[in-house]
């Protein structure tokens, strides 16, 4: 923690507050950080993003305690991608991983952010869902909860006892911060499964016990774009008959309106179950005496679909998909409380922003920028600070198992060019224009219109650049 020291004396020297003789200036104590990732969460499931309907108290406080993004988006909306790109800082064309088998190498997991932190001195712990590859890099973590795939909501405990898998990992959280040694910085990841699915079990989305009178009474209204003509606007060689795996998982969630009710209550009730344990969560830190110096950031690995476009699940180009919740919260910084942007801000970030947080130096293979750039600026002057403004998304995964169409796109100025292709069968091709400034929704489609050429033309030098810049 060489540089927190040498920070601490650069600011006595420029203020003149020189310590004497007879004064030692301490260094301030490397902040703990714990990193919550939910799986599938989209970025409107959230009470603070204006959901009325569901229950999310506790990252509701997180919102209004912290940062909050509220154009948060992932390059690749799909689990394993999308967290190899959270633990190295790297679009998919870089670090190379499009798909659930490869792991990463040896050098590029050693420019992942946990290794990072550990050579830094701190005591690193992992839980839940890895996600990245068959191999679990065990040996590279002080504290191993993973596991591989995409692990089982009816878990047991240490002693044998049934437990819902969200409330089994907010134990181990639990066990990881109440062992860490006296004194000694941490950064503990956890990655929950939920609310992603239990594919082809049944039910699909099971929640503990306890939230099952969660929205019982309410009725839930169908998307405007869950309307089967927006499904019927894709070719045929997208849609293969109904076999596009995204439309064979909505045909057993989403296709009639008493499925969609029970399918859409469910997946509210397991992230209010992922909300409950950050709420314990917090509580333990207060006891702890914690609180104060520990660094909470939440967000998502990709969206979710609830039947719009007659979907379920992800892997396309709209915001329903790519966006997702994300929040900072530093208990350090006061200035950053209750404070949002709408700057476009990535998955690829939260790598350097969790080792500029703990002072660490950002490695120059991660492609993402700090976000302490955007929450040091005040809110006067947000619109002016240099930040991205247009970014790169892709979907490149290709698997024999199931049919799901690959991607590429840009988000610039809040408008929209998204490519769609079948790398089985070169030719197929299919684009989506939207501009969201008058079409949040995605509800019309320009890219065969007149009125949507120039902003074609005018996203395409962008799209071009961009994806360049991916690789």
């Amino acid at each position: 923690m060489k540089r927190i020291t040498l920070l601490v004396l650069v600011i006595a020297t420029a203020t003149g507050l020189r310590p004497s003789n007879h004064q030692r200036v301490m260094p301030a104590p490397a902040p703990n950080i714990i990193f919550l990732l939910a799986d599938d969460q989209r970025w409107d499931a959230l009470g603070a993003a204006g959901n009325r309907i569901i229950q999310t108290p506790n990252l509701d406080r997180l919102v209004s305690d912290g940062f909050y993004f509220r154009r948060a988006y992932v390059t690749t909306p799909i689990c394993a991608i999308s967290r190899a790109s959270i633990l190295s800082g790297q679009y998919a064309r870089r670090h190379g991983i499009v798909d659930f088998a490869t792991p990463f190498s040896d050098s590029a997991l050693a420019q992942t952010y946990p290794v990072w932190l550990r050579k830094a001195g701190y005591r690193t712990g992992f839980i839940g869902k890895y996600g990245v590859g068959d191999e679990m890099p065990v040996g590279e973590y002080d504290y191993w909860r993973g596991f591989k795939g995409q692990g089982n909501y009816a878990a047991r405990d240490a002693q044998g006892n049934p437990i819902h898998l969200t409330d089994l990992m907010g134990r181990q959280m639990e066990e990881f911060i109440q062992t860490n040694p006296a004194g000694k910085p941490f950064c503990l990841s956890v990655s929950f499964k939920a609310p992603h699915a239990q594919d082809a079990a049944n039910p699909e989305f099971p929640y503990a016990e306890r939230f099952g009178e969660h929205y019982r009474e309410s009725v839930l209204k169908r998307p405007a774009a869950a309307d089967d003509r927006y499904y019927r606007q894709f070719p045929d060689w997208f849609r293969q008959n109904d076999r596009n795996e995204s439309r064979v998982r909505w045909s057993r969630r989403f296709a009639t309106d008493s499925m969609f009710q029970q399918t859409t209550k469910s997946y509210f009730r397991l992230i209010t179950g992922i909300d409950d344990v950050v709420g314990h969560l917090r509580q333990t830190l207060q006891a702890l005496g914690l609180a104060d110096n520990t660094i909470l950031v939440y967000t998502s690995d990709n969206g979710f679909y609830v039947g719009e476009y007659g979907f379920a699940d992800k892997w396309y180009g709209h915001e329903l998909s790519i966006r997702v919740p994300l929040i900072v919260y530093d208990p350090r910084r006061s200035d950053w409380h209750g404070r949002v942007t709408d700057r476009y801000t990535l998955n690829i970030d939260i790598a350097p922003t969790l080792l500029t947080l703990a002072g660490v130096p950002v490695p120059a293979g991660m492609q993402g920028r700090s976000l302490t750039q955007l929450m040091d600026t005040r809110n006067g002057e947000m619109s002016r600070t240099p930040w991205r403004t247009e970014f790169f998304f892709e979907h490149l995964f290709n698997t024999p198992a199931v049919f799901i169409p690959q991607s590429e796109g840009v988000l610039s100025a809040d408008r929209k060019y998204v490519l769609y292709f079948n790398l089985r069968q070169p030719g197929d091709s299919y684009e989506e224009v939207y501009d969201l400034r008058k079409d949040p929704q995605e509800l019309k489609n320009l890219a065969a219109l007149p009125a949507g050429q120039p902003l074609k033309k005018a996203l395409l030098p962008a799209f071009k650049r961009l994806k360049k810049q991916a690789q």
